[in-house]
């Protein structure tokens, strides 16, 4: 990773190579990054990576990760199991010293390119094309399933759709509560406290 971006932290490829991804992007993969932004301190944020050469992901409206975007033409991708990490990066505005986490297992500086505008009602969908400048893998670990953590994925979708015209807010809470029975059958203590994180974020009662 080029120091002066973020420091030169982490490993780097095995390979030494600096155009590839440290994990393979298939479908849409949840991730974490964090872009620098006008008061020198990283904004930590959800991202949707979508496979494809390059991957792509999108940005909804006018938030940070969008101006960052914009005005640094980059930021650094991470991977991480950390439910409450996510749910943080979801849904509330977070914001730390240092671009890779320390719940990273591994992470990606990219660039972007902004490729492609949508509108959908009033927001305006921004398409990036991603790529690969540096990467790193933090800790190598074998994979395992987990329900718990990806009902507290899909529960900050629903979340975040809440007050978003167009998307049936009953409907939402009810799968709010959903995630929420798979989180107590199947998760563990950090997917519980991530939904309790949920809650004191999330203006509603399911």
């Amino acid at each position: 990773m080029s120091d002066d971006a973020v420091g030169g932290t982490g490993d780097g490829n095995d390979d030494g190579a600096t155009d590839d991804w440290p994990v393979e992007i298939a479908g849409v993969v949840e991730s974490v990054v964090t872009t620098l932004g006008p008061n020198d301190r990283w904004n930590v944020a959800a991202l949707g990576l979508h496979a494809g050469d390059p991957v792509t992901a999108r940005t909804y409206g006018r938030t940070r990760t969008w101006r960052n975007f914009r005005e640094r033409g980059g930021g650094v991708v991470q991977f991480t199991r950390d439910p409450v990490g996510f749910v943080d990066a979801a849904l509330s505005i977070h914001e730390v010293d240092e671009p890779v986490l320390d719940s990273a297992d591994a992470w990606v500086e990219v660039e972007v390119e902004r490729v492609g505008t949508d509108q959908e009602g009033d927001t305006e969908i921004v398409t990036w094309k991603l790529g690969a400048v540096d990467s790193g893998v933090e800790r190598r670990v074998v994979p395992t399933t987990n329900r718990g953590f990806s009902a507290v994925v899909e529960a900050t979708v629903a979340a975040s759709r809440l007050d978003v015209d167009g998307f049936d807010r009953e409907e939402l809470l009810e799968r709010l509560a959903y995630f929420e029975r798979v989180v107590e059958t199947a998760g563990g203590e950090r997917e519980r406290v991530a939904f309790e994180r949920i809650r004191d974020l999330v203006d509603a009662e399911w």
